[in-house]
């Protein structure tokens, strides 16, 4: 039997098509294997958001040639996407395709063994929707389901609209088809991911909305948990939180990006709302939704950032109490508008603002899963953490070890919360 092993940068939309590429394979008659091992097809899935991610794929196509010579190595994501003539250069690679047209790519795999092939499809190219599978590891409940391509947000710092191109959304009924039948196959937890998830339904006939599908699906037997992966603050509508209101499947946890704290800063990153409206929404928020989890991300040394503007974010992030703050420092991408924005900040203070920030998140998150100790959660139990013990999460993204019997591993149990830990919380399974 062939083998692939594949290897992901970035964000979670990439991991979820990376899973989905992999069902591809599997159903191709590949084993999936190791990525440092020896495989037959290597499959790099690329980020470009910043010069290291770039710098990293190209260190793993390299990895992979060397651990096996007569490999056919191939390259896809947002980095082959962006800069497909540069990859190409590297004499590592086989194939290299985007983000589009990867539902053949075991196919494609095979011509590229008889040379090397470039196929991808220039954005302005891109049809409609492409479903891939769904994105689901074994033995696992929590499926990760993509319902929307493109962003038309035009952050100066970011080069994804570059790398996604239009918005796209999978039609409604198409979706609450596959969720059907998710169910039947007893999953427990269905994560909706997309590059731009909020403008869901913008592109479809009949002015859908994401409630609007929000609301389909929580009506149907079988999923006990849906999850919003990530939502612009803009993007948040009455409607919305009304659906969650409505339905306690929907998990009572929103991941929505900060970026800063400060209004000038935020102007010059082109987000379109200022500090003061964030805070609104976020205390809205709790005020509709008590107890929801509310997570985000931050970037740091911005163009022109001073520690004026960033203590401001700094104030923010600790009235928002947000229960995870991913940090990220600003870095240059050719074709965006803040690449070329004077005053840049040096690495020795991004890494410094990141230092602090990281830390502020860090004593947030124990402070929000304190209020669940002592108290009974609901925890989707996905993985074995050592003798007697499993591990999963939350609705409110929470990860919980517990001692639990093995029996259930993939089910949904209660356990009653000991106490705080590194990564999250600790208890007992109720049997």
């Amino acid at each position: 039997m062939a083998t692939a092993a594949f290897f992901t940068l970035g964000c979670k939309v990439n991991q979820t098509e990376t899973a989905a590429l992999q069902q591809l394979f599997v159903a191709a008659d590949y084993q999936l294997v190791p990525f440092d091992g020896h495989a037959d097809v290597y499959v790099i899935n690329t980020c470009t958001v910043t010069q290291l991610s770039d710098r990293k794929s190209r260190q793993m196509i390299r990895r992979a040639r060397r651990a096996n010579l007569a490999s056919v190595i191939v390259v896809t994501g947002c980095y082959a996407q962006v800069s497909p003539d540069d990859v190409l250069k590297i004499p590592e690679v086989d194939l290299v395709i985007g983000t589009h047209a990867r539902g053949r790519l075991p196919e494609l795999v095979e011509e590229a063994k008889k040379g090397r092939l470039n196929c991808v499809v220039p954005l302005a190219e891109k049809e409609e929707f492409e479903a891939l599978p769904v994105a689901q590891k074994a033995g696992r409940k929590r499926a990760f389901l993509k319902i929307q391509e493109g962003c038309r947000q035009f952050c100066s710092y970011c080069i994804v609209p570059h790398a996604r191109g239009s918005l796209c959304s999978r039609p409604l009924e198409e979706t609450v088809v596959e969720v059907k039948r998710l169910a039947k196959q007893g999953f427990h937890e269905l994560v909706l991911t997309g590059v731009h998830l909020g403008s869901y339904g913008t592109d479809l006939p009949g002015e859908i909305a994401l409630s609007d599908l929000l609301g389909q699906l929580a009506s149907l037997s079988g999923i006990r948990r849906i999850r919003i992966s990530s939502i612009e603050p803009t993007e948040i509508t009455p409607e919305l939180v009304e659906v969650m209101q409505e339905n306690p499947s929907i998990c009572r946890h929103l991941h929505i990006p900060l970026q800063s704290g400060d209004n000038l800063v935020l102007r010059r990153m082109n987000r379109k709302y200022d500090a003061i409206e964030f805070l609104q929404l976020v205390r809205w928020l709790r005020a509709q939704l008590p107890g929801i989890a509310l997570t985000t991300d931050v970037m740091v040394g911005f163009p022109g950032e001073t520690e004026e503007q960033f203590q401001r974010t700094l104030s923010l992030v600790e009235k928002s109490a947000f229960s995870r703050v991913h940090v990220f420092k600003y870095s240059p991408r050719n074709g965006t508008p803040a690449a070329s924005f004077p005053e840049q900040v040096t690495p020795a203070l991004k890494e410094e603002r990141s230092k602090r920030l990281t830390a502020l998140g860090h004593s947030l998150s124990i402070a929000f899963r304190q209020q669940f100790i002592g108290k009974t959660v609901d925890v989707l139990f996905e993985e074995t953490a050592g003798k007697g013990k499993l591990a999963g999460l939350t609705e409110h993204y929470v990860r919980v070890t517990a001692c639990a019997p093995v029996a259930f591993l993939g089910e949904i149990a209660a356990v009653t919360v000991g106490g705080e830990q590194r990564d999250g919380l600790y208890g007992t399974a109720q049997l």
